[in-house]
């Protein structure tokens, strides 16, 4: 019995350590990466832990930066919202501070060890008294819990120099303005309904108050004498907790893997299900999106170190994508200088997360021979003039001939190169009669000449060939893209796919391990280019894509993934060359499958369904629904019509990865890529 015991308490001495390490990497990661930078705060949030104050089936999920259900109905706010509402209170060592919504107790302990004094009201007694027992054995004793209606304050304790309210309000409760000291800070949610809440800092400036707007949030309701009455909550949406599932939702919770964090999430099973498939496709739902970014490197970095891959192909410009691959395969960068991924949307690969894949890729090829590198190719069709300028400097290195016939063909598309699209409209409008022959000509002359000539000395490397070749296919397919643009979306985005598709199949012959044994790729596209299209409303308006086409060539050997998510935040612009802004992410529609995943009430889970355990399941999914798609500009006040199509996802897709809430991508920011090599791919 006495080493059971022990065995017991070395697992749960682990376990504690592991929570820990998540702790201090959720702090980095959530926190201070997204701007939070009062090390008062960042202290708190790396000493408090979060899992003490959630019910003990919730703990593994404690430091995924999202709210988590409780007793009472009610919810343990988002880590990220917490240290937010810290930081905005403005608190020192001298702080007397009132919370109002004590909840578990978790805003209170965080805010207990940066203030001297805490007092923390919640209207629910069970959670009060909960509350009060695990600050007392964590040893909180600054942290003072009371039992009562927190839109009336705690006047007996007032004034106070700060007060943070965890529920929203119909508008500011005179009641705690009152209680605030001369240039106190009250921060509080308010708004008409949880979707439209803003977050408020009112600082009190004698008999008047200064309010300051720090952005969109949602909180469940604020129940008082001062805030909603309690028939009030009836008619706000409360994010989570919800009753548990029923109907094809309880279908998919009992099909669903749950994922504790990116970091730690078991994907032995998926890994299972994909097999010796050669091609893997890894969507996302939007382009700004942090949790499918990181998701995907770490289910890459499985696929090349288990399953024998060695080619990453993505959906970008193959010039900027080819200075990754020289950093990655420590290669000399060719082609001509130019500031790599400086096209909009800058930020969909200039971004912290594909830096951090990159570097490891950096690292992984380090230890590996030559042949075993793993690659790194851009698909995508837009670098017209890049390209074009790619193959010239290479014909120039090994026929200065040839270089000058590309340069004088290519001439043809000069005064377009500031805008493509005016190329396309004067083609389509007769004022200019197109350069497709000459751009196909300078393609057919390079494969005619290689073959001729052969590899040699002074001729280039079969990788600068590779790429010249590549990038000559870029500028014919590129000009018949824009000149066919203007008769209509499903000629233009059918070439595309075309195009992406074929230099997929390219890439697998170049990086194969033998002549003819295509190479096992990893790719990474948007939702609406790697799930079948014959499964949704674009197969039936005539258009394809990568997805659908790897099915068709490869059958089965291609395994397909999607990726969703219910509401957060995403980097995305509001127009096409916008600023990139950090915009929330409207609920999903009760139509969706978005909603259905949701109403699971698992805050991230694998789903499989090509081979679904449950026929049901499949049947029930296969019903057409809609789905929501993010590109790299959002528009929430039209997003029915903008962001949503029908699909039935069991044929798009063979899994389904989900996150409930999620969070926008970290575009880099000059200092963070200074000092860094001339050849690094991010350099500024």
């Amino acid at each position: 019995m006495q080493l059971i015991e022990h065995l017991y308490d070395l697992d749960m001495k682990a376990f504690a350590e592991d929570l820990g390490e998540r702790r201090r990497r959720m702090v980095e990661r959530d926190i201070a990466s997204r701007g939070v930078a009062d090390e008062r705060v960042l202290k708190a949030m790396r000493i408090v832990p979060r899992e003490r104050f959630l019910p003990a089936e919730m703990a593994e999920f404690a430091y995924e930066d999202t709210p988590l259900p409780i007793e009472e109905g009610q919810t343990i706010s988002q880590p990220m919202i917490v240290a937010v509402m810290a930081e905005a209170a403005g608190l020192d060592e001298r702080s007397q501070v009132l919370e109002i919504g004590a909840g578990s107790g978790y805003g209170a302990a965080v805010l207990s060890r940066i203030a001297a004094e805490v007092w923390t009201i919640e209207r629910h007694a069970l959670l009060a008294d909960q509350a009060a027992r695990r600050l007392a054995d964590l040893g909180y004793d600054n942290a003072h819990v009371i039992h009562g209606d927190g839109t009336l304050g705690l006047p007996e304790q007032a004034p106070f120099d700060a007060i943070v309210v965890t529920a929203g309000g119909p508008s500011v409760p005179e009641a705690l303005i009152e209680q605030l000291v001369e240039g106190g800070r009250l921060v509080i949610p308010v708004g008409p309904e949880t979707r439209g809440q803003r977050l408020l800092r009112v600082r009190r400036v004698g008999d008047d108050t200064v309010e300051e707007d720090l952005g969109p949030v949602r909180f469940v309701p604020l129940v008082g004498s001062q805030g909603w009455q309690p028939s009030g909550e009836r008619t706000l949406v409360v994010p989570r907790p919800r009753s548990m599932p029923s109907g094809p939702a309880t279908l998919v919770r009992e099909e669903a893997q749950p994922m504790s964090s990116i970091e730690d999430a078991e994907l032995g099973g998926l890994l299972d299900r994909i097999g010796d498939h050669p091609v893997v496709m890894l969507g996302e739902a939007s382009h700004g999106t942090s949790e499918f970014y990181r998701l995907r490197a770490r289910i890459t970095r499985e696929l090349i170190l288990h399953k024998g891959f060695t080619a990453v192909a993505v959906e970008a410009d193959h010039p900027d994508a080819a200075r990754i691959d020289a950093w990655v395969r420590h290669r000399p960068a060719s082609g001509p200088d130019f500031e790599p991924f400086s096209r909009f949307p800058t930020w969909m690969w200039r971004n912290r997360e594909v830096r951090d894949f990159v570097d490891w890729l950096h690292l992984h090829n380090a230890d590996v021979g030559a042949e075993r590198r793993v690659s790194f190719h851009g698909l995508d069709i837009y670098s017209l003039y890049t390209s074009r300028a790619a193959v010239i400097d290479y014909l120039d290195g090994v026929d200065p001939e040839a270089a000058a016939l590309a340069r004088h063909r290519y001439g043809c598309l000069s005064p377009w190169q500031h805008d493509p699209a005016t190329y396309g409209r004067a083609v389509v409008t007769g004022s200019f009669i197109g350069c497709e022959d000459e751009v196909v000509g300078v393609l057919t002359d390079l494969l005619r000449r290689r073959l001729e000539l052969g590899p040699g000395p002074g001729r280039g490397s079969g990788e600068e060939y590779f790429d010249a070749t590549q990038n000559a296919l870029v500028v014919a397919n590129a000009e018949r893209y824009y000149r066919i643009m203007y008769h209509g979306s499903r000629a233009s985005w059918n070439l595309r796919d075309q195009h992406m598709f074929e230099t997929l199949k390219a890439i697998r012959l170049r990086r194969g391990p033998a002549a003819g044994v295509p190479a096992k790729v990893v790719v990474w596209e948007h939702n609406s280019h790697v799930g079948d299209a014959s499964a949704t409303e674009m197969g039936a308006r005539g258009e394809h894509n990568v997805g659908m086409l790897a099915r068709r060539e490869y059958g089965e050997g291609a395994f397909l993934v999607g990726f969703g998510t219910h509401d957060g935040v995403v980097a995305a612009a509001s127009d096409w060359g916008g600023p990139m802004e950090r915009k929330p992410i409207r609920p999903s529609h009760p139509d969706s499958y978005e909603r259905l995943c949701h109403d699971t009430g698992i805050p991230a889970f694998f789903l499989h369904l090509r081979h679904a355990h449950r026929e049901e399941l499949r049947d029930e999914l296969s019903r057409p629904r809609l789905e929501r798609a993010i590109g790299v500009i959002y528009r929430p006040e039209t997003e029915l019509q903008s962001h949503y199509f029908q699909a039935s996802l069991p044929r798009q897709f063979d899994e389904y990865i989900w996150f409930d809430r999620s969070s926008p991508i970290h575009p880099l920011a000059a200092h963070e890529v200074a000092g860094v090599p001339d050849t690094y791919p991010f350099g500024l």
